[in-house]
């Protein structure tokens, strides 16, 4: 009997609608772990990989009150790969730590592990299945710029700064188009949730 549940990891790009399909899952009682969630948690005042972070990055990534300022490291590490890479070395292993101890405790016949850089990070032995949320690039803009009030240039840059939208669907197990009504998109989860229940009980 494995001695953990079945893990999918769901991924994609940025504003694709990774959130909406995980509560979709969640809304299903399935146990969703979220990466982004717990990237916040590990920079929290007081986290040792926020003391990492800032003696790597300098005192002008946090914000009056201590805590970091999201927006002013971003804007340093998308504009600089070599701090993007340092960052990641800081964070990832502190994120994974923290992901393996929230998934021992979740349970459930199958977990959705939200993981936006999946194939970035070179992370998809963490995972079974690798599920990708899809849309056209396109779209991926225009919510950015309506979601995070960013510049065409801006936003432009956090894309390429991701994998491209081939790379992910290359290394994808199933897909989710994320382009048309919530209504479809419901449909799409029941059906992938119906075929996961289904594979982890077979590794019963």
């Amino acid at each position: 009997m494995p001695n953990r549940p079945l893990r999918i990891g769901l991924t994609g790009g940025i504003a694709s609608g990774k959130s909406v399909v995980a509560e979709l899952f969640a809304s299903r009682g399935v146990p969703v772990i979220d990466t982004d969630r717990i990237a916040r948690q590990v920079v929290e005042p007081g986290e040792p990989a926020l003391a990492q972070v800032v003696e790597s990055f300098g005192d002008g990534i946090l914000d009056e009150a201590g805590r970091l300022d999201r927006r002013a490291l971003r804007e340093r590490v998308f504009a600089d790969p070599a701090d993007r890479r340092r960052l990641e070395d800081i964070l990832h292993p502190a994120i994974m730590a923290a992901l393996e101890r929230q998934c021992a405790a979740a349970g459930g016949e199958y977990q959705v592990l939200v993981i936006p850089l999946l194939v970035e990070g070179g992370r998809s032995d963490a995972v079974d299945r690798v599920l990708v949320v899809d849309c056209p690039v396109e779209t991926q803009l225009a919510r950015l710029r309506t979601r995070d009030d960013e510049t065409e240039a801006g936003a432009r840059a956090i894309l390429a700064a991701q994998a491209s939208r081939e790379q992910r669907l290359a290394a994808a197990d199933d897909v989710i188009v994320n382009d048309g009504s919530l209504e479809v998109l419901e449909r799409r989860v029941a059906e992938l949730d119906a075929q996961y229940r289904e594979r982890a009980a077979r590794r019963t």
